[in-house]
């Protein structure tokens, strides 16, 4: 398995896109529900362009494809629902859609366990069908299967920002529900757990621990998961009074790159005496380097991993983590789809539920 060489960046944030806020834009009335004539103007096409582009057709030039995209993404737009599925033809299924390569959906706990709380929550209704898309070019099949109206709704799991994928609300009309926010702002409901909180709360913990030199491992920068935790690691930091230079290393959340950054960490930071680690799997890694680097777990180093998977428990040392209620997360998910499908949203688009740190022999 190939793993992305870890990058150290101590001064510059993971952003945000900034072009996601419609509100700067002066061509398009955004009081108003945005339509395809709002959509085919600030794309700079025809009406009958931004409608081939929204439908999946194949007779668009790239470049008005992408303008297209760009301006549906920027105006949050919605395709009106097409008229009501025959009778006999009625839509039955929960499409759970993964944005992930399959090596990590089935190397990586996490969505199992979101899955198992949506089956929990759907025992004895619709149907549930997975579909992974691993690769930007597979989402177009993912969008005509669930355009083909078998699907009453979509959970949405493992988005990465600016994901063409994103798009998928924008050419159905159906309900939507993300697991986590949505990195580029997309104003589409979500269920999340406290990663900000949680990674701050574990720095709070360590510092308190008398730990000086705490160094992160973080997820990719391009997941609000990943932006998330690290932001919360610096909230942490600073509340400490601690500095994070050289102290940052990115993953991609699976466990050769938690080994591949803690060596990193390691070469810049010698001193270093804890690391937050933005997933347990990440953790597993930076344990190895460590002991490959003769340093004594929690002795010489304290690591605090997150998310409480299983191994959490079977590793030694037994891993200090941050738990997120992932099984009560996917079960969210599920509740808050049939809500939207039977037309009874809830009010509030953003629910986050509660972490907590679990103290192990890790830290």
């Amino acid at each position: 398995m190939t793993v992305q060489e870890p990058v150290v960046d101590p001064v510059v944030d993971p952003v945000v896109d900034p072009v996601v806020d419609p509100v700067v834009d002066p061509v398009v009335d955004h009081a108003a529900v945005p339509t395809l004539a709002h959509v085919a103007k600030l794309a700079g096409v025809s009406p009958a362009t931004a409608s081939r582009v929204i439908n999946g057709s194949a007779r668009v030039s790239h470049g008005a494809r992408t303008q297209v995209e760009e301006a549906v993404r920027r105006l949050g737009y919605v395709r009106r629902p097409a008229a009501a599925t025959p009778p006999g033809r009625r839509r039955r299924s929960i499409a759970a859609v993964i944005c992930e390569d399959s090596d990590r959906v089935f190397t990586d706990p996490f969505f199992a366990r979101v899955l198992w709380g949506v089956r929990r929550e759907l025992d004895g209704g619709p149907q549930l069908v997975v579909l992974m898309v691993g690769r930007s070019e597979e989402w177009r099949a993912v969008a005509d299967y669930v355009r083909g109206g078998d699907a009453a709704g979509v959970l949405q799991i493992g988005i990465h920002s600016n994901h063409p994928f994103a798009l998928l609300h924008a050419t159905t009309g159906i309900p939507v529900v993300l697991a986590g926010r949505p990195a580029a702002g997309t104003p589409l409901p979500y269920v999340d757990a406290d990663n900000r909180g949680g990674s701050r709360g574990a720095v709070e913990y360590l510092a308190r621990s008398g730990r000086r030199v705490i160094g992160t491992i973080a997820g990719p920068p391009d997941t609000s998961v990943g932006i998330d935790r690290l932001e919360g690691y610096r909230a942490g930091m600073g509340e400490a009074g601690l500095l994070a230079n050289g102290l940052v290393a990115y993953g991609d959340f699976r466990q050769a790159s938690g080994e591949h950054a803690m060596n990193h960490l390691l070469d810049r930071r010698p001193d270093i005496d804890a690391v937050l680690v933005a997933s347990d799997l990440m953790a597993v890694g930076a344990l190895r380097a460590l002991r490959r680097a003769g340093r004594r777990v929690p002795e010489d180093v304290a690591v605090i991993g997150f998310d409480d998977a299983p191994l959490a428990q079977q590793v030694r040392p037994r891993l200090t983590t941050v738990r997120q209620p992932i099984e009560d997360m996917g079960a969210r998910m599920a509740s808050e789809l049939l809500r939207r499908i039977a037309g009874k949203p809830s009010p509030d688009n953003r629910i986050v539920l509660k972490t907590k740190l679990i103290i192990r022999d890790s830290a």
